[in-house]
């Protein structure tokens, strides 16, 4: 699976982004999507995820600003960014993970894409 990040950018506190990933490969083998993101100094953190079933998850930290979507007919996973603050600056990173099985049980693989770095000035 290869995931390709685009939309980070410089904004204003209070504005908004929009990323995207589009993700090609072995795209039907993908049961969960989602952004993460690493600032300067820190680790890389979940932002947001979804199953292909639809259910999501936040940072509570993002909650009520930040809207992950899916579309799997494009192979593509969305975070609408709103309400920004200077604290989410960070390279933000598309995540695939797929679930292989075999005769010894599950096991899950994480995918990457390179980030895209959203800044947000105050």
């Amino acid at each position: 699976v290869q995931l390709v990040e685009s939309g980070g950018g410089l904004a204003q506190a209070g504005g908004s982004l929009r990323l995207s990933c589009g993700a090609s490969g072995r795209v039907m083998d993908i049961h969960t999507m989602g952004w993460y993101r690493q600032a300067p100094g820190k680790e890389r953190e979940l932002v947001a995820d979804i199953t292909n079933g639809g259910s999501t998850d936040y940072s509570d930290s993002v909650k009520g600003r930040l809207t992950i979507s899916r579309d799997d007919a494009k192979s593509t996973v969305s975070l609408q960014m709103n309400s920004l603050k200077p604290e989410d600056t960070a390279v933000y990173y598309c995540n695939a993970v797929v679930t292989v099985t075999t005769i010894e049980g599950s096991s899950n693989i994480n995918y990457w894409g390179k980030g895209t770095l959203v800044t947000v000035s105050s």
